[in-house]
Order: C-alpha cells, then sequence, then structure tokens
C-alpha cells in the first residue's frame, strides 16, 4: 500500500463512488458523482470496477504529493493535470512516477475527476463509499494535509488520451417535463420557462446549482414538502431556479416546475459560469425513449473506452538506442 499526500485541495473535493441507491424513503440522497458520465469514463480507463471510487473536485483544485511508488490516473470532465511541471490536459491516462506532485485544475465546467489503477481505501456508509458532503459520511472529504491510501496499484497502462462523450460540447438547450408542481406558476411564468434564456451562475455545489434570470415567480409557496428527485427545477419565493444535483434534498416545501432528461442533468451542471441554457418541454414518452437511447450511447462509449486500454510496451520491444552518433565517423 502507498499514500497520497494532498497538498491542496479545494473546498468541494471528496471520494464518490456512482452512488447510494434504495435510502431516499429515509432522508438519504444518493450522493454519487455530479457528472456521473465522466467519473464513468475515467474507471473505465483505469479497469476499475463499476462499483469502485474516484476523487472528484471542483473549482480551487486539487494538488497531491505521489508516495513510493509509481502508479496511474485517468482525468475527465472539467479536469486537467500536470505532473511535475509538464501539461498533460483533461481526458487522459498517465504514469505517475514515485514521488511525483500532481497538479489538478478544472477548467471550461465544474467538476472533474480522478480516477487510479488500483484501488482508493475509503470508509463505507449504508453500502457506499460515496460522500455525503454536508453529513461527511461515506468516503470522506478530502482536505489540505491528508493521507489518501491507495492499495492495488497497477502501473502497467500505457498513457492514452481517453475519447470524450460524443456531446461533450457544453450544451445550450436541456429537455425538460413539466411538473410536478405546475400548478403553483401561472401562464406567464411557463411562457418564460419555455422561451427564456437563463444562465450558470457561481452558486453551486453538490446539491444543485441556481439558474440566472429571468425570474419565475410562483403564485404561492405555502405547499407542503414533496419528494424530489435529481433533475428537478426548483423555484424559491424569489422566482430562482436550482438544478438538483447529486446530495440534493429527498423532499422540499418549494415547488419544482419541471424535471431535467435524465441525459442532459449532469450536461447543466457542468455549465461554466455565465453559460446560456434555454429549456424545451418533451411529454414523459419522448423522456423515456431519450433516456433509454442516451444509456445505450453511454454503454457503447464506456465499452470503447475499456478496449482502448494498453499495456505499456516492455523494455525489449523499445528502441532504447535512437539518434546515437558515431563519434569516429566526426573524427
Amino acid at each position: 500500500m502507498t499514500t497520497l499526500r494532498i497538498a491542496a485541495a479545494g473546498p468541494m473535493t471528496s471520494i464518490q463512488d456512482r452512488g447510494r441507491s434504495g435510502y431516499r424513503r429515509f432522508g438519504v440522497p444518493p450522493s454519487g458523482p455530479v457528472d456521473r458520465r465522466a467519473f464513468a469514463a475515467a474507471l473505465a480507463a483505469v479497469g476499475a470496477s463499476a462499483d469502485d471510487t474516484a476523487i472528484e473536485l471542483s473549482h480551487g483544485g486539487l494538488a497531491l504529493d505521489a508516495g513510493e511508488r509509481p502508479f496511474v490516473i485517468a482525468v475527465t470532465g472539467a479536469a486537467a493535470a500536470r505532473i511535475d511541471g509538464f501539461e498533460l490536459g483533461g481526458w487522459c491516462v498517465a504514469g505517475v512516477p514515485a514521488g511525483a506532485r500532481v497538479q489538478i485544475n478544472v477548467r471550461h465546467g465544474n467538476w472533474g475527476y480522478v480516477a487510479v489503477a488500483g484501488r482508493i481505501a475509503a470508509l463505507s456508509w449504508l453500502g457506499s463509499r460515496s460522500t455525503h458532503f454536508l453529513a461527511e459520511l461515506g468516503g470522506g472529504r478530502i482536505r489540505t494535509g491528508d493521507v489518501v491510501p491507495l492499495a492495488d496499484l497497477d502501473d502497467h497502462l500505457a498513457a492514452a488520451v481517453i475519447e470524450p462523450p460524443p456531446d461533450h460540447v457544453p450544451i445550450t438547450t436541456a429537455r425538460i417535463v413539466v411538473g410536478p408542481q405546475q400548478r403553483f406558476f401561472d401562464d406567464e411564468a411557463m411562457h418564460i420557462l419555455s422561451s427564456g434564456t437563463f444562465n450558470a451562475s457561481a452558486r453551486f455545489d453538490r446539491m444543485g446549482m441556481v439558474l440566472g434570470s429571468p425570474a419565475l415567480r410562483p403564485v404561492r409557496v405555502d405547499m407542503p414538502s414533496e419528494p424530489a428527485v435529481r433533475g428537478a427545477l426548483q423555484v424559491d419565493g424569489e422566482g430562482r431556479i436550482s438544478l438538483l444535483t447529486a446530495d440534493h434534498q429527498t423532499t422540499g416545501g418549494y415547488p419544482r416546475i419541471a424535471v431535467v432528461v435524465e441525459p442532459d442533468i449532469d450536461r447543466v451542471a457542468q455549465l461554466a459560469v455565465g453559460s446560456p441554457i434555454r429549456f424545451v418541454a418533451v411529454d414523459a414518452a419522448e423522456a423515456i425513449a431519450i433516456t433509454r437511447a442516451a444509456a445505450a450511447a453511454d454503454e457503447r462509449w464506456l465499452t470503447r473506452i475499456a478496449a482502448a486500454r494498453r499495456a505499456k510496451p516492455s523494455l525489449l520491444t523499445a528502441n532504447l538506442i535512437g539518434g546515437v552518433v558515431d563519434a569516429l565517423a566526426e573524427l
């Protein structure tokens, strides 16, 4: 076993697995990664199982010092890496030498992922190592000065570029299903929802993202708490919309005017501050068909990422003497 020493960590850095299912009726959200596809791609690129863990980070980045053994990482999502000052960029697999300094920054989005070819040792809570961020239960938040243990390391994977998702460009139009609490909004608010341009704000965390103007003021907010789901567009008394994400509350007293269709949720959560977003309504049958098609496409994409893994060439097959100069010929 070796360790990662955390030289610096942004305020929303944590260990996540794919999420905690079956507990929302007890008030426990699924947690897991905010960008589930980027997380899955990182695991697939290093050969980790679907139930394994990765580090999630956001603005503020992450700097870590490798221990006494080399290992391999995959970097996906909005993250980009430097190793000992050498710029690698994002969506890549890279070897980390023993004792190296790795700097990960988030660019052109909000959430990045670092998976290890091996295992990040982490605590489990209710059958999952995902971190519920506010409660700090599960694998746990990562802070400056922490030591993160690694096990079962495999440093034999070759460096590679990871194929990004087919729709990796920033989303500009998200599909929604109207409801379930549209009864709390008048015709004008419903018209603004379908015709207005909103924008991603700097107010986001693992619970959700606030979307800036225009306002959608509810007719009233004196409603009982009702179940909330990931992707819901919740509107407060001032008319501000929030997209609910990984650590969302399981019930809430503010009305949800619509729910973003599953494949578009995490793409909206990745929008950089100020990015525009519009909404177009589809019916439930369309939403199901869209979700099934996207799931099938993602499965094919992740299969390609896994199939692209390659071992490092052995020294016996490497050209170790290329570029040698015959000194005698120069005399």
